[in-house]
């Protein structure tokens, strides 16, 4: 496995591999890698003749006051990580070679990243967007892989893609899960073990939603009134928000279809939680 920390360098060996009719799968990361990641790159393994995952904690999508700071980091265990799932190399470059000085351009999903997660962070999704696009151009991927964990920022990204003519496959995993049905995050490891336990109620109120749904509930409105009372019911658990969702544009749905997504998103004590059913 390579580990390749500059930007000219990692355009270099894209070009050579794809001088040899070679595919490259790309999952980026911001590290602290998990098995949600792993299950990526299981994915890319079979799919493509080359492995990248890019490491990198983007500072563009952290508001002021958010965790970036804090944000767990351990590249020695992601590196063993990564080279046992199957990674050929590793990206690992240093902010002052991705942002470099004077650095004026941003790439926005306009009205979707202002919804949802875009409300509560502003200009996240525009760093989002940004380091995506720019590691798309560094690392010429053929498939690219992300989980549907975040899954507005995998709804933005295929919509950046589109409008943007990007030639590259885009490839949604499903969200991997706690044995207890917590979805799998690097911020897990924020959790003392009582607001660990106090976190399963996301999945809970997921779970009693798919079961509304199920027996033939179509209000979205009556789904989301039963999910807020299964939230209020755990007393670590402040709830940020809840909808029901067009799975492509996250436009508020009233009727309850097979295109629509169900989101959450928890404070469970200072930690801030996402995840997503879907129903299709």
């Amino acid at each position: 496995m390579k580990i390749v920390k500059t930007v000219q360098e990692m355009r270099q060996l894209s070009e050579r591999v794809k001088i040899h009719n070679k595919s490259i799968g790309l999952v980026p990361t911001m590290g602290c890698l998990h098995n949600g990641h792993l299950s990526l790159v299981h994915k890319a393994r079979k799919d493509c003749d080359i492995v990248v995952m890019s490491i990198f904690v983007n500072p563009m999508q952290f508001a002021p006051g958010e965790d970036l700071e804090k944000y767990p980091r351990d590249f020695d265990m992601d590196r063993r990580l990564a080279k046992r799932a199957g990674v050929d190399v590793i990206f690992y470059p240093d902010t002052k070679h991705i942002y470099a000085k004077g650095f004026f351009t941003f790439v926005s999903v306009e009205n979707m990243d202002k919804i949802w997660e875009g409300k509560t962070r502003p200009a996240h999704f525009r760093g989002v967007c940004t380091i995506v696009g720019k590691l798309f151009n560094i690392v010429d991927p053929d498939i690219a892989y992300f989980g549907q964990k975040d899954a507005q920022q995998v709804a933005i990204i295929k919509r950046m893609v589109g409008d943007l003519y990007f030639n590259i496959n885009i490839v949604i995993a499903p969200t991997v899960r706690e044995k207890d049905g917590l979805a799998m995050s690097s911020r897990n490891k924020y959790l003392s073990s009582e607001e660990r336990k106090a976190a399963q109620v996301l999945y809970r109120s997921l779970h009693e939603a798919e079961k509304m749904i199920k027996n033939g509930e179509k209000k979205s409105d009556n789904v989301l009134e039963h999910m807020r009372d299964v939230i209020k019911k755990e007393k670590l658990a402040h709830l940020d928000y809840v909808g029901i969702v067009n799975h492509e544009d996250f436009s508020s749905v009233s009727e309850i279809s097979k295109t629509s997504l169900i989101i959450i998103a928890c404070y469970i004590g200072k930690t801030r939680l996402i995840d997503n059913f879907g129903l299709m």
